[in-house]
């Protein structure tokens, strides 16, 4: 399948859609940005004393790394819902939240993400090329703990790694096609990205669907 078509079935995928992937799109904007601001708003003393301070206080910068932690979930699941709409499901708001209700998956999506970060960001200590490519290969690895949550991180990022091969440069080129939407995007100070987020994010499931999702092996 062509890269076209690939967003010719997001398009698809996402028609009747749309608001319901603005609205998500929205609030997982505004939780992922105003609870971590909060917290250190709170923690800096107030708002008078945030407003006038020349340097965040050790406290509060700590305890908003670990809120960012924490909100981490948030975006693997955004992944995942939009591998359900490119599946034909409606697009929902509440798995956002209700993915704190099992505090084992939120852990293994948290460390999974650490995992992923800090091995991408130890390829790019070599050079920024690798650390790229790297991204590419572990690229799936969220993907793949939908379909397979018996996976570990560390199975996962290695599927990922394994079903990536011949695929990565492809993906690389799915990126580099929306360059020109997200420069739209800015043009509409932003506001652009609402729509824009959810056709990339669409086009990535199709991507996964197609080519690393149909690499499974027959059921026995």
């Amino acid at each position: 399948m062509s890269l076209s078509s690939l967003r010719r079935e997001a398009r698809k995928a996402l028609k009747g859609k749309w608001g319901s992937a603005v609205l998500l799109i929205l609030v997982y904007a505004l939780v992922t940005m105003v609870v971590p601001f909060s917290v250190e708003v709170v923690f800096s003393g107030g708002w008078e004393a945030w407003l006038y301070q020349e340097t965040v206080p050790t406290s509060a910068s700590i305890v908003s790394m670990f809120v960012s932690f924490a909100l981490i979930p948030l975006s693997v699941v955004l992944y995942w819902l939009f591998l359900d709409a490119y599946r034909n499901e409606p697009i929902r708001i509440a798995p956002l939240f209700t993915v704190y209700q099992n505090g084992k998956l939120t852990l293994k999506l948290i460390g999974t993400s650490l995992l992923f970060g800090l091995f991408v960001f130890l390829w790019s200590l070599l050079l920024i090329i690798p650390g790229i490519i790297k991204s590419l290969s572990y690229s799936q690895t969220f993907f793949l703990l939908k379909d397979h949550p018996e996976y570990s991180a560390l199975q996962a990022i290695s599927e990922s790694k394994k079903r990536m091969k011949g695929y990565k440069g492809k993906l690389f080129l799915l990126y580099l096609s929306f360059i020109g939407w997200g420069l739209l995007s800015i043009l509409t100070f932003g506001i652009g990205f609402l729509w824009l987020v959810p056709y990339i994010y669409t086009s990535l499931a199709a991507f996964y669907d197609q080519f690393i999702r149909t690499q499974e092996a027959p059921a026995e």
